[in-house]
Protein backbone atom coordinates (compact mmCIF):
# COMPACT_ATOMS: atom_id res chain seq x y z
CA UNK A 1 0.00 0.00 0.00
CA UNK A 2 2.84 2.37 0.81
CA UNK A 3 4.72 1.74 -2.38
CA UNK A 4 1.38 2.87 -3.76
CA UNK A 5 0.79 5.51 -2.49
CA UNK A 6 4.41 6.66 -3.09
CA UNK A 7 3.83 5.88 -6.23
CA UNK A 8 0.91 7.91 -7.22
CA UNK A 9 2.20 10.93 -5.31
CA UNK A 10 5.35 10.91 -7.54
CA UNK A 11 3.09 11.38 -10.90
CA UNK A 12 1.38 14.19 -8.74
CA UNK A 13 3.19 17.87 -10.15
CA UNK A 14 2.82 21.12 -9.56
CA UNK A 15 2.70 23.56 -12.51
CA UNK A 16 6.10 24.77 -13.17
CA UNK A 17 6.12 28.67 -13.21
CA UNK A 18 6.78 30.04 -16.76
CA UNK A 19 8.26 33.77 -16.87
CA UNK A 20 6.42 36.65 -18.30
CA UNK A 21 7.28 37.49 -21.88
CA UNK A 22 7.98 41.29 -22.93
CA UNK A 23 4.91 41.13 -24.90
CA UNK A 24 2.49 39.99 -21.85
CA UNK A 25 4.35 42.80 -19.00
CA UNK A 26 3.55 44.95 -22.20
CA UNK A 27 -0.30 44.09 -22.13
CA UNK A 28 -0.75 44.43 -18.69
CA UNK A 29 -2.87 46.73 -17.20
CA UNK A 30 -1.48 49.35 -14.73
CA UNK A 31 -0.79 48.15 -11.00
CA UNK A 32 -1.22 44.61 -12.42
CA UNK A 33 2.03 43.79 -12.55
CA UNK A 34 2.41 41.93 -9.02
CA UNK A 35 -1.14 40.34 -9.99
CA UNK A 36 0.56 38.96 -13.38
CA UNK A 37 4.12 37.95 -11.78
CA UNK A 38 1.85 35.91 -9.06
CA UNK A 39 0.07 34.08 -12.23
CA UNK A 40 3.54 33.16 -13.57
CA UNK A 41 5.01 31.77 -10.58
CA UNK A 42 2.23 29.30 -10.43
CA UNK A 43 2.30 30.41 -6.25
CA UNK A 44 -0.55 30.57 -3.53
CA UNK A 45 -0.56 34.36 -3.99
CA UNK A 46 -2.64 35.41 -6.42
CA UNK A 47 -5.39 36.24 -4.22
CA UNK A 48 -3.31 38.65 -1.97
CA UNK A 49 -1.75 39.85 -5.29
CA UNK A 50 -5.00 40.91 -6.45
CA UNK A 51 -6.31 42.25 -2.95
CA UNK A 52 -3.29 44.74 -2.81
CA UNK A 53 -4.49 45.68 -6.52
CA UNK A 54 -7.61 46.33 -5.40
CA UNK A 55 -6.81 48.76 -2.70
CA UNK A 56 -4.36 50.42 -4.96
CA UNK A 57 -6.87 51.11 -7.32
CA UNK A 58 -9.22 52.32 -5.30
CA UNK A 59 -7.06 54.75 -3.51
CA UNK A 60 -6.28 55.87 -7.33
CA UNK A 61 -9.82 56.66 -8.06
CA UNK A 62 -10.76 53.61 -10.65
CA UNK A 63 -13.69 52.50 -10.62
CA UNK A 64 -14.65 48.90 -9.34
CA UNK A 65 -15.70 48.27 -13.35
CA UNK A 66 -13.06 49.31 -14.96
CA UNK A 67 -10.30 47.45 -12.39
CA UNK A 68 -12.76 44.02 -12.64
CA UNK A 69 -11.96 44.37 -16.42
CA UNK A 70 -8.17 45.18 -16.12
CA UNK A 71 -8.41 42.17 -13.92
CA UNK A 72 -9.61 40.38 -16.63
CA UNK A 73 -7.23 41.12 -19.01
CA UNK A 74 -4.87 40.37 -16.79
CA UNK A 75 -5.53 36.69 -16.23
CA UNK A 76 -6.35 36.35 -19.91
CA UNK A 77 -2.91 38.04 -20.98
CA UNK A 78 -0.88 35.46 -18.56
CA UNK A 79 -2.94 32.30 -18.45
CA UNK A 80 -5.42 32.58 -21.46
CA UNK A 81 -8.61 32.39 -18.71
CA UNK A 82 -11.33 35.13 -16.81
CA UNK A 83 -10.37 35.50 -13.45
CA UNK A 84 -10.91 32.81 -10.71
CA UNK A 85 -14.14 33.72 -7.56
CA UNK A 86 -11.22 34.02 -5.24
CA UNK A 87 -9.41 36.66 -7.36
CA UNK A 88 -12.53 38.76 -8.18
CA UNK A 89 -13.86 38.61 -4.64
CA UNK A 90 -10.11 39.42 -2.90
CA UNK A 91 -9.93 42.89 -5.52
CA UNK A 92 -13.69 43.44 -4.95
CA UNK A 93 -13.36 43.40 -0.77
CA UNK A 94 -10.67 45.29 -1.11
CA UNK A 95 -11.67 48.04 -3.41
CA UNK A 96 -14.91 48.25 -1.17
CA UNK A 97 -13.30 48.38 2.20
CA UNK A 98 -10.57 51.03 0.72
CA UNK A 99 -13.35 53.11 -0.45
CA UNK A 100 -15.83 52.83 2.51
CA UNK A 101 -12.79 53.86 4.34
CA UNK A 102 -12.05 57.02 2.70
CA UNK A 103 -15.65 58.03 2.82
CA UNK A 104 -16.19 57.29 6.55
CA UNK A 105 -13.40 59.64 6.73
CA UNK A 106 -14.62 62.45 4.92
CA UNK A 107 -17.39 62.15 6.81
CA UNK A 108 -16.34 62.45 9.66
CA UNK A 109 -14.94 65.52 10.14
CA UNK A 110 -15.71 68.96 8.42
CA UNK A 111 -12.93 69.48 6.32
CA UNK A 112 -12.34 73.53 7.34
CA UNK A 113 -12.47 73.30 11.03
CA UNK A 114 -11.81 69.27 11.48
CA UNK A 115 -14.60 69.09 13.60
CA UNK A 116 -16.42 65.86 13.99
CA UNK A 117 -19.67 66.76 11.98
CA UNK A 118 -23.04 66.01 13.00
CA UNK A 119 -23.64 62.64 11.80
CA UNK A 120 -20.71 61.13 13.69
CA UNK A 121 -21.96 63.06 16.80
CA UNK A 122 -25.11 61.22 16.47
CA UNK A 123 -23.29 57.71 16.02
CA UNK A 124 -20.86 58.51 19.17
CA UNK A 125 -23.95 59.12 21.12
CA UNK A 126 -25.92 56.12 19.77
CA UNK A 127 -22.71 53.87 20.96
CA UNK A 128 -23.24 55.41 24.36
CA UNK A 129 -26.82 54.37 24.64
CA UNK A 130 -25.67 50.93 22.87
CA UNK A 131 -22.97 50.63 25.60
CA UNK A 132 -25.32 51.93 28.58
CA UNK A 133 -23.13 54.70 29.10
CA UNK A 134 -25.23 57.67 28.55
CA UNK A 135 -25.99 58.52 31.62
CA UNK A 136 -22.35 59.10 32.44
CA UNK A 137 -22.33 61.88 29.77
CA UNK A 138 -23.36 65.19 28.78
CA UNK A 139 -23.53 67.67 26.08
CA UNK A 140 -21.73 70.59 26.45
CA UNK A 141 -22.72 73.87 24.13
CA UNK A 142 -20.79 76.42 22.82
CA UNK A 143 -22.06 79.15 20.47
CA UNK A 144 -19.60 80.73 18.81
CA UNK A 145 -18.93 84.74 18.61
CA UNK A 146 -17.46 85.59 15.50
CA UNK A 147 -16.06 89.29 16.10
CA UNK A 148 -15.56 91.67 12.97
CA UNK A 149 -18.41 89.95 10.81
CA UNK A 150 -20.41 91.46 8.88
CA UNK A 151 -22.18 88.97 6.34
CA UNK A 152 -19.43 89.76 3.90
CA UNK A 153 -18.03 86.41 1.50
CA UNK A 154 -14.74 86.26 4.36
CA UNK A 155 -17.26 85.80 7.47
CA UNK A 156 -17.80 81.88 6.29
CA UNK A 157 -13.70 81.54 6.29
CA UNK A 158 -13.86 83.13 9.93
CA UNK A 159 -16.35 81.41 11.37
CA UNK A 160 -14.44 78.69 9.95
CA UNK A 161 -11.18 79.37 11.88
CA UNK A 162 -13.00 80.75 15.19
CA UNK A 163 -14.50 76.92 15.34
CA UNK A 164 -11.49 75.36 14.37
CA UNK A 165 -9.74 77.02 17.32
CA UNK A 166 -12.60 76.41 19.38
CA UNK A 167 -11.94 72.64 18.82
CA UNK A 168 -8.96 72.86 19.51
CA UNK A 169 -9.35 74.47 23.14
CA UNK A 170 -12.29 71.90 23.58
CA UNK A 171 -10.06 68.95 22.94
CA UNK A 172 -7.70 70.27 25.48
CA UNK A 173 -10.65 70.76 28.37
CA UNK A 174 -12.21 67.78 27.64
CA UNK A 175 -9.51 65.32 26.33
CA UNK A 176 -11.48 62.14 27.47
CA UNK A 177 -14.59 63.77 25.67
CA UNK A 178 -16.62 60.60 22.99
CA UNK A 179 -16.48 63.71 20.01
CA UNK A 180 -16.39 67.47 19.25
CA UNK A 181 -18.13 67.91 16.61
CA UNK A 182 -19.81 71.46 14.95
CA UNK A 183 -23.73 71.65 14.45
CA UNK A 184 -24.46 74.36 12.49
CA UNK A 185 -22.10 77.63 11.47
CA UNK A 186 -21.30 78.65 14.83
CA UNK A 187 -22.38 75.82 17.01
CA UNK A 188 -19.94 73.20 18.69
CA UNK A 189 -20.82 70.60 21.02
CA UNK A 190 -18.80 68.66 23.30
CA UNK A 191 -19.92 64.84 24.31
CA UNK A 192 -18.38 64.77 27.57
CA UNK A 193 -18.03 62.68 30.03
CA UNK A 194 -20.70 63.87 33.18
CA UNK A 195 -18.07 63.63 36.20
CA UNK A 196 -16.69 65.22 39.18
CA UNK A 197 -14.46 67.06 36.75
CA UNK A 198 -17.19 68.58 34.59
CA UNK A 199 -17.70 71.98 36.23
CA UNK A 200 -14.29 72.82 36.74
CA UNK A 201 -13.71 71.90 33.13
CA UNK A 202 -16.73 73.83 31.74
CA UNK A 203 -15.31 76.68 33.77
CA UNK A 204 -12.08 76.25 32.29
CA UNK A 205 -13.15 76.20 28.93
CA UNK A 206 -15.54 79.55 29.73
CA UNK A 207 -11.87 81.10 30.94
CA UNK A 208 -9.83 80.07 27.43
CA UNK A 209 -13.19 81.36 25.57
CA UNK A 210 -11.60 85.01 24.62
CA UNK A 211 -14.70 86.62 23.90
CA UNK A 212 -17.45 87.08 26.08
CA UNK A 213 -20.59 87.46 23.38
CA UNK A 214 -19.73 83.00 23.38
CA UNK A 215 -22.67 81.53 25.39
CA UNK A 216 -21.45 77.78 26.73
CA UNK A 217 -23.97 75.61 28.28
CA UNK A 218 -24.71 71.97 29.59
CA UNK A 219 -27.61 69.98 28.23
CA UNK A 220 -28.03 66.29 29.55
CA UNK A 221 -28.84 63.12 27.48
CA UNK A 222 -32.17 61.91 27.74
CA UNK A 223 -33.67 58.43 28.70
CA UNK A 224 -33.35 57.45 25.30
CA UNK A 225 -31.39 57.09 21.86
CA UNK A 226 -34.21 58.15 19.70
CA UNK A 227 -35.06 61.58 22.22
CA UNK A 228 -31.41 62.22 22.38
CA UNK A 229 -31.73 62.68 17.57
CA UNK A 230 -34.67 64.82 18.54
CA UNK A 231 -32.15 67.03 21.22
CA UNK A 232 -29.04 67.20 18.32
CA UNK A 233 -31.46 67.87 15.76
CA UNK A 234 -33.16 71.38 17.84
CA UNK A 235 -29.63 72.09 18.50
CA UNK A 236 -28.73 72.21 15.15
CA UNK A 237 -31.66 74.10 13.73
CA UNK A 238 -30.93 76.68 16.45
CA UNK A 239 -27.64 76.89 15.49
Amino acid sequence: MRLFSRAWRGHTSVPLAVPLTDEQRAALPPRFEAVAEALADRSGYVAEACWVAGHDLAESGAALGESLEDLRTTTRTVEDRDPAFSEVHALSVAWSETTLGYLHTISCADPLTGLATLAHVRERISDLYREARWASHALVVTDAHVPGTSGGPTDGIAAARRMSLLGQTARTVFAGAAAVGQIGRRRMIVVAPRDEMLARRLALLKKMVDHGADRIWIEGLPENDRSAGFLLDELARGA
